[in-house]
């Protein structure tokens, strides 16, 4: 897969994609991840890439032309409209980012992130440029930056090969619907607390009726919205009915 992030502050990226798993991704030739200073395609020797706004107001607004002369550079190779990349903004106005998503993207060859700052994007690069607006919750952040290394590292990890143990990301919170299961390591007890046995027990079909089971409650316990979007089994509704009386006891 190959990333590029078009932002003011490519610096800030350093530190993020070359340590720790985005850092081996790529040293694995598995990810290219590329910032991309924006201001480089300002067209005028000031660098400048924001103006007033029309109609007034408080703030500057990012200027078109740099953002679509720098997105246009980086798809300069594709021979069709059809095989560009998904271009994403990043955006408190747009859908809001899950784990769904970060699967779905994963799927693509090439990601291009689009970074703002100040008031806003002129909307035209809404219109005319974007295939996908990302929020990554219902707050306002100095930029788009943080939000873009939240998505880049959730769709990243995914990628075959990424991660040391391919069973980790399926069964991570959400990726199943559910909140994960609680995990435990040695040793057996420790200040009185110990293992639940059944971990111990070596016995496979069992554990992982535990987990399925654990998962529910810590879903049903924290997020009981996440239930109304997946499918039950029978034995899960059972599951359900059996957590529901041991904490109404």
């Amino acid at each position: 897969m190959r990333v590029d992030v078009l932002t003011l502050f490519p610096e800030m990226f350093t530190g993020v994609f070359g340590t720790s798993i985005l850092g081996k991704a790529q040293d694995k030739g598995l990810v290219s991840l590329n910032p991309v200073n924006f201001r480089d395609y300002a067209g005028n020797k000031h660098g400048t890439v924001d103006d007033t706004p029309y109609g007034g107001g408080g703030g500057m607004v990012l200027k078109p032309d740099p953002i679509f002369r720098a997105v246009e550079d980086l798809l300069s190779g594709y021979p069709s409209e059809g095989s560009a990349p998904r271009v994403i903004l990043m955006c408190p106005q747009g859908e809001s980012f899950t784990q769904r998503k970060a699967e779905e993207l994963a799927k693509e060859e090439h990601l291009i992130f689009i970074c703002g700052h100040y008031e806003g994007y002129d909307e035209r690069i809404r219109q005319h440029l974007v295939t996908d607006e990302l929020s990554i919750g219902d707050y306002v952040l100095t930029g788009g930056e943080l939000p873009a290394m939240v998505v880049i590292d959730s769709v990243v990890r995914l990628l075959p090969g990424v991660l040391g143990n391919e069973t980790s990301a399926i069964s991570d919170s959400f990726s199943t619907g559910l909140l994960e299961y609680p995990h435990y390591t040695r040793p057996v007890e420790f200040r009185g607390w110990k293992v639940p046995d059944i971990l111990l027990s070596g016995h496979h079909a069992n554990v992982a009726d535990w987990r399925r089971k654990e998962a529910l409650r810590r879903t049903w316990l924290r997020r009981p919205d996440l239930l109304e979007q997946i499918e039950l089994t029978p034995k899960d509704r059972k599951w359900l009915e059996e957590i529901r009386a041991e904490h109404e006891e």
